[in-house]
Formats: structure tokens, C-alpha cells, sequence
């Protein structure tokens, strides 16, 4: 497995990390604790080292299996969480004032419950579930996220930035208050490559990239035919002509560079792995054998140059999230 530096942070991490979003129950249907131990346990036995979770995901039921699958392993495992925006919006919207998603009072609250789930007395990286630049310099936000540190209870402070809005954090990134930041990346999203990568590389912030594999759209297995179990974010992601539009995305995708369908998910992550600022890629991996495959891909070899530049093509603006 191939190690990389979280920024500022200096943390050596894996490059391929754990994304325990569909691990908590909700939104993500289909998921068995039993299984999901099982495949956390096998990524760190292949050199996995970095987790992210989230105080919402499942209502702390991720942070709990994360907890304990950490506890049960001696060497360091790196864990980032990260805390919802009190008034419970995703993602944060123009003109709220940053009293409203996130006090000093809210923040150290959020963190101690996050503590009791994983068991554990640090939080590598505590993220903000939300984040908007206008919050820059506002509020005491501030202040909480100082004081877990001073009490060792956080290590390190990081965003998770708005869907598909990766420039809503360059006035943050600028001050140097931030260690990390993780984003919406991918062959489709290749927005960061403009000016948030760039801006990441320039004031040495980590860098972690969620939804590579643009909720299952990437990984080849997504037809007009496929369904998803009752309550499943991913009947209203894909709704309507959506399955047809990525199908025949993919379809074009596999076409430009003369690859198999089966091979669109390694070639998903490795496109997000070739960009010198991205420190992690953290695929959600339920099941033992998506690990597996996962796992072999963080070589450090990322893509040809050959390769990166076709695939500058398929850049894909929109939002399936909102829009």
C-alpha cells in the first residue's frame, strides 16, 4: 500500500482509505454490521490505515463499528470524523449565519459524543460536515475547535466541502486555519482541478476525495435495468433517465480507452490518485471482495499521461444530488 502525507497534518496515511458513509444504516441500504467488520478488518490487513466516518451516519452507529475495529487492531489506524451542522442542513446554504450550524458550543458537544462512539480519546482529523467561506472570521466556531486541541481530545481541523461547490473554500483555505479539506472528485467532477487543488498544494492542506466513484456511476455497474432497496438515497441520485445518462458515459469512457467495463472502477480511482495534491481516496467498501479490489489499486501508479488527458473529455457538470 502505498503511504502519502495528509498535508500540514504530517500524518503517513494510506492512499486508498476507508469511506464508512454506507456502513451506517441509513441512506446507504443494505449493509450487515457482520459483513462490514469484515471488511474494515480486511482493509487494514491490506495496509489500510486512514477511516473516515461521520457523527451522521447512522446516528453514530459507523462511528461505533469504527470504534471497534480500531480497538481490535495494534497498529495506528487514523481516524477522521466529522460534526453535523446543528440545524441538520445539507449542504449549507447562502446567507445562514454560521450561529446556526456551528457554535463553539455545539462543536466540543458534537466531538465529546463522537469520542464516546469510537471508544477512543482522540479524533485524528474532526471535520465540519458542511462548510461555507461566508463562516470565514464569523461566530466562535473558532474558539471549540482551539480548545479540543489544546485538550487533545482532536488532533487536527478539517472541512467537508458542499457538493460540487469545491471553491466554497478557498477564503478558508487561504487563512491557514485549516488542515484538510475532502471534496466531491472524480472523471465526471473534475472541478478541484481548477482552483481548489492548486490552492491545496500551495498551503500544503490535505486533501481527501469522497464520492470517486460518483455513487456506484463509475463503477460500470450501473444499467438502465439496476434498482435499489426501498429507501436507498440512490433511487432519487439516479431518478428518472439518470441510469441511461451514466450508462452511456461509461460507455464512452471504456470506448476512449480501450478498456473493460469490469476495469471502470480502478480506473476511477486511479484517475483521482494521479493529482499530486490528493493525499486519500476513501471508496465506500461494504463488502470484503470491493476491498479487495480496492485495495490492489493503491500502488502509487495512478494513471499514464496518456490516459489523464482522455479522460479530460469526460468532465460532466451537474448535480444529482439537488439538481
Amino acid at each position: 500500500m502505498n503511504i502519502r502525507t495528509l498535508g500540514k497534518t504530517g500524518l503517513q496515511i494510506s492512499e486508498i482509505g476507508y469511506g464508512a458513509w454506507g456502513i451506517g444504516k441509513t441512506a446507504w441500504i443494505g449493509a450487515s454490521d457482520e459483513e462490514s467488520i469484515q471488511a474494515l478488518n480486511r482493509s487494514i490487513e491490506l495496509g489500510l490505515n486512514f477511516i473516515d466516518t461521520a457523527l451522521g451516519y447512522g446516528d453514530g452507529h459507523s462511528e461505533r463499528l469504527v470504534g471497534q475495529v480500531v480497538k481490535a487492531h495494534d497498529k495506528p489506524i487514523y481516524v477522521a470524523t466529522k460534526i453535523p451542522p446543528k440545524n441538520r442542513q445539507w449542504p449549507a446554504r447562502d446567507g445562514v449565519p454560521v450561529e446556526e450550524t456551528f457554535t463553539a458550543e455545539h462543536v466540543i458537544a458534537s466531538t465529546e459524543q463522537s469520542l464516546r462512539n469510537l471508544g477512543l480519546e482522540t479524533i485524528d482529523v474532526q471535520q465540519f460536515h458542511v462548510w461555507s467561506d461566508e463562516w470565514v472570521g464569523q461566530g466562535d466556531w473558532l474558539e471549540g475547535v482551539r480548545k479540543l486541541k489544546e485538550q487533545g481530545k482532536i488532533q487536527h481541523f478539517g472541512i467537508s466541502i458542499n457538493d460540487h461547490q469545491p471553491n466554497n473554500a478557498l477564503k478558508l483555505i487561504e487563512t491557514g486555519l485549516v488542515d484538510t479539506v475532502q471534496v466531491i472528485y472524480n472523471i465526471f467532477d473534475q472541478s478541484p482541478e481548477d482552483q481548489l487543488l492548486p490552492a491545496c498544494e500551495a498551503h500544503n492542506v490535505g486533501v481527501i476525495v469522497r464520492v470517486s466513484l460518483d455513487e456506484g456511476g463509475l463503477t460500470g455497474r450501473i444499467t438502465p435495468d439496476t434498482t435499489f432497496s426501498e429507501g436507498d438515497f440512490r433511487n432519487n441520485y439516479f431518478r428518472g433517465d439518470r441510469k441511461q445518462q451514466v450508462y452511456d458515459r461509461v460507455q464512452k469512457i471504456t470506448a476512449d480507452l480501450d478498456i473493460s467495463v469490469e476495469q471502470m472502477p480502478e480506473i476511477a480511482l486511479r484517475y483521482v490518485l494521479s493529482h499530486p495534491a490528493v493525499s486519500t481516496v476513501i471508496p465506500g467498501m461494504r463488502s470484503v471482495r470491493n476491498v479487495e479490489a480496492n485495495m490492489r489499486v493503491g500502488d502509487g501508479q495512478g494513471l499514464t499521461k496518456e490516459q489523464v488527458e482522455k479522460l479530460k473529455a469526460h468532465r460532466w457538470i451537474r448535480d444529482f444530488y439537488r439538481g
